[in-house]
């Protein structure tokens, strides 16, 4: 749908894909299903970041949501939460081109 999008509407697009792909038929995810889709799509930025206390409050906040699923807003605001807190964020501020 984004063919002749941006960068960063293409990124917003695949996030948003990932997501749907994942759901289930009401548009939202088990707490099982986001760590798993976490593991396996956004692993790069968690690795290795397990130990640090920022980490540890946003799972944990995971863990405590009252209900049993999350929503995309949801996700997006975990996928961010934990972006900002990755090493690997850390890393690719110091890239200048996306080519």
């Amino acid at each position: 749908a984004l063919g002749k999008g941006s960068d960063l509407e293409k990124a917003f697009a695949t996030m948003a894909l990932v997501y749907n792909n994942s759901a289930d038929p009401e548009g939202k995810l088990s707490k099982g299903e986001t760590k798993s889709l976490l593991q396996t799509q956004f692993g790069g930025f968690i690795q290795g970041q397990e130990n640090k206390p920022k980490y540890q409050e946003i799972i944990s906040a995971l863990d405590e949501e009252p209900e049993n699923k999350i929503d995309f807003e949801d996700f997006m605001v975990l996928l961010v939460s934990l972006t900002l807190m990755s090493d690997l964020l850390q890393q690719i501020r110091n890239v200048k081109t996306t080519k």
